[in-house]
């Protein structure tokens, strides 16, 4: 680097060294704010078979596709555990990489369907945040999370609260190295 400063999404830990900033402090989210969460993910069978049987969920509608012929949509739709953990998984690394632990979903709601091959993106709109009254150096954020194809049709909302620390109550990440001069 030319300069002293660090490219965005990374801390310099000495020279030519740096480590990756992965989500947010408590001050650091402002009410308002919209997360897109990339790249996005291409629903593959191996996905919906595998996370579906996984979670015990072998519903015909999800890995039988002789059954679902049969049905309005003339194939297997992706279970909606596969949708949720995809689209969940594809927030976490930024709105709650420091999280300290998940406190909720609520009005999770699945408006249209998922088949392999849909790309899926997200997005989180940041609802709302507080400090938390039984852990002091703590907040709490709320947030809504949707998720769309590629196409731009929405398949998921829900809403989720999750537990991060403040500022100067950043507890040091696992296995770091003890941090540089920067």
């Amino acid at each position: 680097m030319a300069d002293d400063t660090p490219p965005s999404g990374y801390e310099r830990l000495g020279p030519q060294h740096y480590r990756e900033v992965v989500g947010f402090l408590y001050e650091e989210f402002t009410v308002g704010d919209v997360i897109e969460h990339r790249p996005g993910r291409t629903i593959t069978e191996m996905d919906n078979v595998l996370m579906s049987t996984l979670s015990m969920n072998d519903a015909p509608l999800h890995i039988d596709a002789a059954f679902c012929a049969d049905t309005p949509w003339g194939r297997p739709l992706v279970s909606s555990l596969v949708t949720l953990s995809i689209v969940g998984g594809m927030t976490a690394r930024s709105t709650s990489g420091k999280a300290l632990a998940n406190l909720g979903w609520d009005r999770i709601r699945l408006p249209n369907p998922v088949f392999t091959g849909d790309t899926l993106y997200a997005s989180t709109e940041i609802l709302g945040k507080r400090l938390s009254r039984s852990r002091p150096g703590e907040g709490i954020i709320s947030c809504r999370t949707t998720g769309t194809k590629s196409t731009g049709e929405v398949v998921l909302v829900f809403e989720r609260s999750f537990l991060v620390p403040c500022r100067d109550h950043e507890p040091d990440a696992p296995g770091a190295a003890p941090r540089g001069d920067g």
